[in-house]
Order: structure tokens, then sequence, then C-alpha cells
């Protein structure tokens, strides 16, 4: 397979059908739950969109790594949350409901400040040619038909056709899993030379970002008095990005696969503490009684 297909065709297709599996889940309620929990998803996103790209650039700067990757892992941290996050949120007895709201309004929010931050780490990281390498517009614009476009679609579909909606929310969400499979199988040959070496540089940034993502989300959520189902979901939101935007920003948008390393460990770790998060939320799901959420006050 040639890497001109894999950036170009491969990495946007799975994209699509992952946001598509999305958007066949959605309805137009799940972005006016905010109304009804906004602390909650202030909270979520202020973790997400603000205090996570602070946690991965002190990582990067702090962490003895190549330039090329210390921007790999700040493209994971300005990422938002995926379909991964929903699923397992739902599996860890998490808020499915607030998971879904906050992934959709990550979604839309990151594609007006990937650009913008991603230019700035960048210029930090890398040097001058920054501008060239992420223009804003571009960037903008295939994050939107990558992302965006299918949520819309999907939405639609299940406005439309609830009943064919239920059954391709389950093709799609297995052809994801494939597809995202796929990808980091291709990144592992083509880079397998190299990749001891990534990982002895990237293990340690990757793990640090996934694990205090997790524990910053938690005990933020828990310093704010959210409910349980709540504090699980926006651990989970904060600690598993959306791997495969990373990587078709780093592999393709960047043309850089070196970038695309720590996307790739990252999508393979975060599964990892994915299943962690799911034994601790069980079991705090049964001695918890989540109460109902107050939310007058921001």
């Amino acid at each position: 397979m040639q890497a001109s297909f894999f950036t170009a065709v491969a990495l946007p297709v799975a994209l699509a059908i992952i946001m598509l599996g999305m958007g066949l889940s959605l309805v137009p309620e799940d972005f006016q739950r905010v109304k009804k929990y906004p602390k909650a998803v202030l909270i979520g996103l202020i973790s997400q969109l603000i205090f996570l790209p602070v946690i991965g650039f002190l990582i990067a700067t702090l962490v003895p790594m190549q330039p090329t990757i210390a921007m790999g892992l700040m493209v994971i941290a300005l990422c938002p949350g995926g379909v991964s996050s929903n699923v397992i949120t739902f599996l860890a007895k998490g808020d499915v409901a607030l998971s879904v709201t906050l992934t959709a309004f990550s979604s839309v929010i990151t594609v007006f400040t990937i650009p913008i931050l991603g230019n700035l780490a960048y210029q930090h990281f890398i040097g001058k040619t920054a501008a060239i390498a992420l223009p804003i517009g571009a960037t903008i614009l295939q994050v939107f038909l990558m992302t965006l476009l299918p949520i819309g679609l999907g939405m639609t579909v299940r406005q439309i056709f609830p009943e064919i909606a239920r059954r391709l929310e389950k093709v799609t969400n297995r052809l994801a899993v494939g597809f995202l499979a796929l990808i980091i199988l291709i990144l592992i040959i083509r880079e397998w030379s190299n990749l001891p070496g990534f990982i002895m540089q990237v293990g340690v940034g990757v793990v640090l970002l996934n694990t205090i993502g997790m524990i910053v989300g938690y005990y933020i959520s828990k310093l704010f008095n959210l409910n349980s189902a709540q504090q699980i979901c926006i651990a989970i939101e904060v600690g598993i990005q959306n791997g495969t935007l990373a990587i078709a920003i780093t592999a393709g948008l960047l043309n850089n696969p070196d970038m695309a390393i720590p996307a790739a460990i990252y999508s393979l770790f975060m599964n990892i503490t994915g299943l962690i998060a799911i034994n601790y939320g069980r079991k705090l799901a049964v001695t918890s009684v989540v109460p109902e959420p107050v939310e007058s006050k921001v």
C-alpha cells in the first residue's frame, strides 16, 4: 500500500466511518443537554480543551524527545474525544449522555482550536514552517469534512430513518474498530525498524499524557461535586482522545509519519487505561447511589 493512498484515502475514510457511526447515535437533544447540565459540560470541556493541552505541552517540553515526536504528542492533546470514549464510558457505568454531549461539543470546538493551537505548537517544537505545514483555512475545511459532515449525515439518517440508523450504527462501529486496527498495523509495519526507538521516546510521554489526563479530569470533577457517573465520564473524556484524528492530522495534513507514531502508540495504550476505568467505574457504580445533579450554578 502506497503512502499516498494511506494518507489520502484510508485515513479520511476510516475517520469518516467512525464519525458517521457517532452521528447515527446522536439526536438534536444531545446538543441541548448543556442547558440541563451546564456545570458538568463546562467542567468537562475546560478539562479537555484547556487543561489537557497544557499537560501535553509540559510533558512534551520536560520529557526528552525529538521535536517531531513532541509535536505528535501535542496533536493528541489538542484532539477531541472520540467514539471510543463513549463506548468506554458506557461500559464503565459512567454518564453516557454527558459523554456524547462532550464529544459532540469538543468535536465542533476543536475544528477551530486545532489549527490555531497546532500552529503555535508547530512553531515552538519544529520551527518557522508552521504556517506552511498547518494552514488554518485548509485544516478547518479538512477537519470539517472528516468529522462534522459525517456526524451531520449520521444524525440526519437517525432522524429520518431511525430503524435503519440503529442497524447501521452497529455495522459502522465494527468497521471503525477494524479500520483503526488496520491503520495502526500499517503504521507499525512502515516504521518497524524505527519502532523500538520511538517506543523509548514516546512511551513515557504517552503514558503520562493518558494517565495524568484521566486523573486531572476525575479529580477536577470531584472537586466541583459532580456525581460519580459524571466523574467517571469526564475522566474518560479527558484521557481517551481521538487517536484516528491525530493520525490523520500528523500523517495526512502535516505529511509526517514520524509525528503519527505517538498517536498510534497512544491508541494502543489507551485501551489499557480504558479497561482500568471500566473496572473502577463498575465497582464504583455498585457502591454509589448517583443523585440527580444540581446544576443551578456554574
